[in-house]
């Protein structure tokens, strides 16, 4: 049904796609309620305090607050009640054999579909494999008789830490049904963003479900690629950095998701690529590459620290600084981080582990018994052995190399990220480590080290 102006909306799920998708829509014009069994969470949005760190989100959930379009709520009946679709919005967490835990998807889609009086659309957003929808369709259809209710798949494609660009100003807009009437309604939402150049794209639901699957799973293989390409180049002494650059500017490669490095974490690919994979298996299909996929992301993080082994020998009492925790840079996200996974390695090994990140110190401790974070980068590096560069945020680009030289034991950085210039890290003094290229070591830091040791 329609409010004052644009149409009513239902988010159930106040998290990393809630939120943005929200947002974007009461900016658009829509009215959006949001609904989540996380009281305290809900009270806070209330006042616009987000329980995650995303840029631009706090500022658009307060605009969204001020405009009277945008309100959230425990409650999930007059969600159910007044909206014109209810997007679901819950994690789809990995089962332990790597299936997506659909739990979330159906208790909060039956949840709001108890108190349906009529019609009402329900539009999976949160991340499926394919064949949901028509699962969903039933046991809405067992759970509430007196109501009908249209399936749609909308998949996000929000990258964290440019979630609101990604909700504003999409590349394209993914919409899957069976419905003509779903489909009228979800051209209607997203009218504001077509008619600002984004590709809108209807097809069934199935279709729409095994698309996202297979967009995360393509762009993790490329990535797998680029780090495949660095063990190669260092068998090889090659440079990965330039060999990637050439693909990229093949216009049926492209450059995206081709920068060796740590390889890949987050909430998204990890999961989605395994979900993916048991997917296949279920219909039958053999499709060995992706097993492939995560084996080669799991080499990144194992090489790095085979590195870290190799220039100090020895691990137990070396204080090893893991610059950035989060999976990326833009966000405190630090689900399957490879800075995580080197941490955890490390204090296998028996090294002093210190970690800093500029959002994520906090929950990254949370995860990791043993890892001690610093409040500063400069304060981890104090008397390290070691620094391991692991994600790239902006504060590392312009790190004072002159400083953390001053103040480490040993001068030694090892870039997970290609991050910096092997000429310019030779002139500062370092012993350099990059990810398939070659490595720099300046006379002067051997005899420190000597001296050390």
């Amino acid at each position: 049904m329609k409010g004052v102006s644009g149409l009513k909306v239902g988010i159930v799920g106040a998290g990393h796609v809630g939120l943005p998708t929200a947002g974007a829509l009461a900016k658009l014009g829509h009215h959006v309620t949001v609904t989540d069994t996380d009281a305290p969470r809900i009270e806070a949005l209330g006042r616009a305090e987000i329980p995650f760190f995303e840029p631009g989100l706090q500022e658009l959930i307060a605009e969204g607050i001020a405009s009277g379009r945008l309100s959230f709520t425990t409650d999930p009946a007059p969600v159910a009640r007044e909206s014109a679709a209810v997007f679901i919005c819950v994690g789809t967490p990995p089962r332990a054999t790597g299936e997506a835990n659909l739990v979330a998807v159906e208790k909060s889609a039956l949840a709001v579909a108890q108190h349906a009086v009529d019609s009402l659309i329900v539009v999976e957003k949160s991340t499926v494999p394919t064949g949901t929808s028509d699962r969903l369709a039933k046991a809405l259809a067992r759970s509430n008789p007196r109501a009908s209710f249209e399936l749609v798949s909308n998949p996000e494609f929000l990258r964290e830490g440019h979630a609101v660009e990604d909700s504003l100003h999409p590349a394209r807009v993914l919409v899957g049904s069976d419905s003509p009437d779903a489909l009228k309604v979800m051209r209607e939402l997203y009218q504001p963003i077509i008619d600002g150049g984004a590709a809108y794209v209807e097809t069934d639901q199935r279709t729409a479900e095994l698309a996202k699957h297979a967009c995360n799973a393509y762009l993790a293989l490329k990535i797998s690629f680029a780090n495949a390409l660095a063990r190669i180049c260092e068998l090889s002494d090659a440079d990965v950095v330039s060999v990637t650059n050439v693909m990229g500017m093949d216009p049926r490669i492209g450059p995206g998701h081709l920068h060796a490095g740590l390889g890949y974490g987050g909430s998204c690919f990890p999961k989605d690529l395994a979900a993916f994979e048991r997917l296949v298996e279920r219909l039958g299909y053999n499709f060995p590459l992706l097993g492939e996929i995560k084996r080669i992301n799991d080499e990144a993080v194992t090489s790095v620290f085979s590195k870290i082994e190799e220039v100090l020998w020895n691990l137990e009492e070396k204080r090893v600084v893991l610059l950035g925790l989060s999976f990326k840079p833009g966000t405190d996200d630090v689900r399957f981080a490879p800075a995580l996974a080197l941490a955890r390695l490390l204090v296998d090994a028996g090294a002093e582990v210190v970690g800093y990140d500029p959002v994520a110190n906090e929950l990254a401790a949370s995860e990791v018994p043993g890892l001690k974070t610093a409040e500063s980068v400069h304060e981890a590096l104090d008397g390290a052995h070691c620094a391991v560069l692991c994600t790239e945020w902006d504060e590392f680009r312009t790190l004072d190399m002159n400083s953390a030289r001053s103040a480490m034991a040993f001068p030694i950085m090892i870039d997970g990220r290609n991050l910096y210039e092997s000429s310019d890290m030779a002139d500062a003094g370092f012993t350099y480590v990059p990810v398939g290229r070659r490595s720099v070591s300046p006379v002067i830091e051997d005899r420190l080290l000597a001296d050390s040791l």
